[in-house]
């Protein structure tokens, strides 16, 4: 596990997520071991949960957002929070944006990032420090995909955006109706039905929306 960029090219293929044919990703998918492995098998191997090996509804949804509105990201500078497999952030790029920082903890999520970026011939900077609670670092719009599926760590995130949203900085989130979702203060802009499989959700298709945060 001491080179993950090795280790995602060796265990994923690239595959076009449903709702974004225009873009490819380092992906788990049936055939491939790491779509098999059990949260016990993922822990004794040393490899945390990979989540970057998934193209989320959420991030699908605002990743199809963007990509339909670039004007929304076209000249700016663009925060991908939590951003998995960069799919958001690459979205971006090919939006027109003037810059993306990929935000996410993982190494593994910061080497699969990079793997795609170059992939889809964008270029990312991605830092692996955890961002939440720190004050707008110039960004112009912070995007958020498949967030809220843990109560303490959502509430922790959801304080932060609004305190950027409060600096009339534009924040969005793509989400499926996750648990942990804020139920108020929020404005939809649009939804669509993502196919997903249910190795992954409890549907093969979920209605996700993209919304923006409101100030408290």
């Amino acid at each position: 596990m001491n080179d993950p960029a090795r280790f995602i090219r060796e265990n994923t293929g690239l595959l076009e997520p449903p709702l974004i044919p225009e873009i490819r990703l380092h992906l788990a998918s049936e055939i491939v071991p790491i779509w098999q492995m059990t949260e016990a098998e993922l822990e004794k191997s040393g490899l945390p949960p990979p989540f970057w090996a998934f193209a989320w509804a959420g991030g699908q949804a605002l990743a199809r957002y963007i990509l339909d509105n670039p004007e929304i990201v076209h000249g700016r500078h663009v925060l991908d929070f939590g951003a998995g497999s960069g799919l958001v952030g690459i979205a971006a790029m090919k939006a027109g944006a003037a810059s993306v920082l990929a935000a996410d903890i993982d190494a593994f999520a910061a080497a699969a990032i990079a793997l795609n970026a170059a992939t889809n011939g964008v270029v990312i900077a991605v830092t692996m420090d955890d961002l939440i609670g720190v004050g707008n670092r110039g960004w112009d719009i912070v995007l958020v995909g498949d967030v809220c599926y843990e109560g303490p760590l959502s509430a922790r995130i959801e304080a932060w955006l609004r305190t950027l949203a409060g600096e009339e900085l534009p924040v969005l989130i793509g989400d499926p109706g996750r648990t942990y979702l804020p139920k108020t203060g929020m404005e939809k802009l649009v939804s669509y039905a993502v196919k997903t499989t249910r190795e992954l959700e409890d549907t093969d298709v979920r209605n996700t929306s993209v919304w923006r945060v409101l100030a408290d």
